[in-house]
């Protein structure tokens, strides 16, 4: 059964210890090239690096293009309901947020795609 980790170090830790850390970048690679912001993460990258910069990316999203942003949630099947219980009053701490709620997704599309 599929129990999310509660935040991203344990998420990225998790998809470490299971081996599928780079099936986890491919997928957040394919669904952002899907929704048309090419992001295109090295399979080098370390899980900080890559903390780092999913945050700073969907902080320039909300910030400057948020239609773009909404398209890729929507692509990425975010749930609706997780987002509206964000508090956006602090742009760095809702986009810290939201890339872990996107983190936690692909991860979940990851495991289920392993595990069956």
């Amino acid at each position: 059964m599929f129990v999310a980790p509660i935040n991203t170090d344990l998420l990225l830790s998790e998809a470490e210890s299971e081996s599928l850390y780079l099936k986890l970048i491919e997928q957040i690679n394919k669904d952002f090239n899907l929704a048309n912001e090419g992001i295109d993460f090295p399979m080098t990258i370390s899980p900080n690096e890559l903390k780092i910069q999913l945050h700073e990316k969907i902080y320039r999203l909300i910030q400057y293009k948020f239609a773009e942003y909404l398209n890729l949630l929507y692509i990425i099947d975010v749930s609706e309901s997780e987002i509206k219980k964000l508090d956006g009053s602090d742009l760095v701490i809702l986009a810290e947020q939201v890339a872990f709620l996107v983190l936690k997704r692909e991860w979940q599309k990851v495991w289920f795609r392993n595990k069956f």
